[in-house]
């Protein structure tokens, strides 16, 4: 399995958590809100001279729509804590999550229903598994 597979596929557990929450590993084609979207990359080398290593951002983005953002920051909020809850990574051993930033921002028009978009990026290193 490749980092990306395994690292998505925890992190989509990880979010299945949040009460009320789709997770998707793409932008769904029809989804209610609120929802989640997992996303890996970029992924660059973090191997050495006797294992393979990835380095890559793992990045969630969480829509909503609602007067306000209350509610989406609130998700956010969840969905940090369950992403820096993970573990481990099939195949591969975790070395560092580490929180990068966050941002919530709003989506549409003032015609339109009030849309938010928040994301919460973080910085993740693995070796793989026996590359210790």
């Amino acid at each position: 399995m490749t980092a990306q597979e395994a690292l998505l596929a925890v992190a989509k557990a990880a979010l299945a958590s949040l009460d009320g929450v789709g997770v998707y590993d793409g932008p769904p084609v029809r989804a209610s809100v609120p929802y989640a979207v997992v996303e890996i990359g970029p992924e660059t080398d973090w191997g050495h001279k006797s294992g393979i290593g990835r380095e890559g951002r793992l990045a969630v983005t969480l829509r909503d729509k609602s007067e306000t953002p209350a509610r989406l920051r609130r998700l956010m909020g969840e969905a940090e804590g369950a992403i820096a809850g993970i573990g481990a990574v099939t195949g591969w051993s975790l070395v560092t999550l580490h929180y990068l930033r966050g941002r919530i921002v709003r989506e549409g028009t003032s015609n339109a229903p009030q849309a938010w978009a928040g994301v919460i990026e973080f910085r993740v290193r693995m070796l793989a598994a026996g590359s210790g």
